[in-house]
């Protein structure tokens, strides 16, 4: 009797695969659709009074729910801070910076890692961001640091002995009560990053021409923080690891704050859009994976003598 030769399973059939070099590609086109959809719904790229005034609207909403059931702080914690400039220059600096690039990082370290979760959680981070968008699209909220900012326009102003063109994106010339609450003249929050400076600006070059100024809700600052914490955590053997993995969001949450770049509901929102993530992330995850077995159990069928 002749034993038949077993016929190798194709691992594209046995499995999901992922190549470092394809993830790179699908990251790299998912940040241009999700920099050029997010940035189409405000602020410079969309024209017309309808865009600041909603954003200031709907930012009085915020603040109004906050009050009714005791949150809003954002302007008192801030002044706790105002004093320490290398501080506020430090978070200006880790705003700017570290939620993308930590979350790259563990992007990366969940793909050498932690691969056999890896694809729940790329689609759960890309779920999530889409959400986010959505949320820009239909909420456009203007962040406390623009509240008493003045209305969008241009401005000149010196810098250095030159003079800049400045875009400016704020509400103080929209009439609300609010503003003198409690006999205040404003609502009193600073713009750091304009008062104390940090690795660019918004006000101007092609910062102020890229970014969506009223995307704040949610936060995807915080949205990132977590995803990159439950990520993490498995992989975190010693004390002060799990210790550096808890901080992170805790300190965004407090950076977001202290900046004045958004409100306790935008970090709360950035949760929910994580959540959501993980929900929808999950159902893709699942139908990929019923695809890939329903693919290998027709190959094994018609090969019989095909490995396992």
């Amino acid at each position: 009797m002749t034993d038949a030769t077993p016929t190798p399973v194709p691992d594209e059939v046995r499995e999901h695969r992922t190549w470092w070099w394809k993830e790179i590609l699908i990251m790299g086109a998912f940040y241009f659709l999700y920099s050029l959809t997010r940035n189409r719904f405000g602020s410079i790229r969309v024209r017309g009074d309808d865009i600041p005034l909603n954003s200031f609207n709907n930012a009085l909403k915020v603040i109004r729910f906050e009050r009714a059931i005791g949150l809003y702080h954002e302007e008192s914690l801030q002044q706790w801070f105002l004093p320490y400039k290398w501080l506020l220059q430090l978070m200006n600096t880790y705003y700017g910076t570290a939620h993308f690039a930590v979350t790259v990082g563990v992007f990366f370290v969940l793909l050498n890692r932690r691969k056999d979760v890896f694809p729940l959680f790329r689609n759960a981070l890309a779920a999530m961001t889409g959400l986010a968008i959505i949320g820009f699209a239909l909420f456009p909220l203007m962040p406390p640091r623009l509240l008493d900012a003045p209305c969008p326009g241009t401005q000149s102003v010196v810098v250095n002995g030159a003079s800049v063109v400045k875009q400016t994106f704020g509400g103080d010339c929209i009439p609300t009560k609010l503003r003198n609450y409690n006999g205040a003249t404003e609502f009193g929050f600073v713009d750091t990053l304009k008062v104390y400076g940090g690795p660019w600006d918004f006000d101007s070059g092609g910062v102020a021409k890229r970014s969506n100024q009223y995307a704040a809700m949610p936060s995807l600052h915080i949205g990132w923080a977590s995803w990159c914490a439950f990520a993490i955590w498995p992989l975190a053997r010693r004390k002060w690891i799990r210790a550096a993995v808890l901080l992170y969001p805790a300190l965004t949450l407090f950076c977001i704050i202290v900046t004045a770049n958004h409100y306790w509901l935008d970090g709360i929102g950035g949760i929910l859009a994580l959540a959501g993530g993980f929900i929808l992330g999950g159902l893709l995850h699942t139908f990929n994976q019923r695809r890939l077995d329903a693919k290998f159990e027709q190959f094994r069928t018609s090969h019989p003598t095909a490995n396992s």
